[in-house]
């Protein structure tokens, strides 16, 4: 099963909660805020909409909604990195995993994982 493949605001909500989940709607707004530029409700509608997607969890957390990833993140991005490969720039060989070297997103064991997971992709994907 391939992993899902999230929008660009998708993915930015999801890389803030991955760094600090669990995070409330408010918390999280303030770190997506400069990036996005739009507003609470825009937020909030968004994680709505990821959390019916089965890209997040809203759960109650001392009186506070909050929300944490659903989605793993190294698979998540391998598909990501793989999709753009394949549909942007019509790539069918696998990509190199030391282009995200210097990221500070994944860390080290990441990065072998991610390496992993983009040089073993499955040929019968959709």
């Amino acid at each position: 099963m391939t992993a899902a493949i999230p929008s660009p605001t998708e993915l930015c909500l999801l890389k803030a909660l991955w760094r600090d989940a669990p995070l409330s709607a408010r918390a999280l707004h303030a770190q997506i805020e400069d990036e996005l530029a739009w507003s609470f409700s825009s937020t909030r509608k968004t994680l709505e909409r990821m959390v019916d997607k089965g890209m997040v969890a809203q759960e109650a957390n001392g009186g506070l909604q909050v929300y944490r990833p659903l989605l793993e993140k190294v698979g998540t991005l391998a598909a990501f990195a793989r999709d753009f490969s394949r549909r942007v720039m019509e790539m069918d060989t696998p990509l190199a995993a030391s282009m995200f070297t210097g990221s500070k997103l994944v860390d080290e064991a990441e990065l072998e994982r991610l390496d992993s997971l983009l040089q073993d992709w499955p040929d019968d994907e959709a």
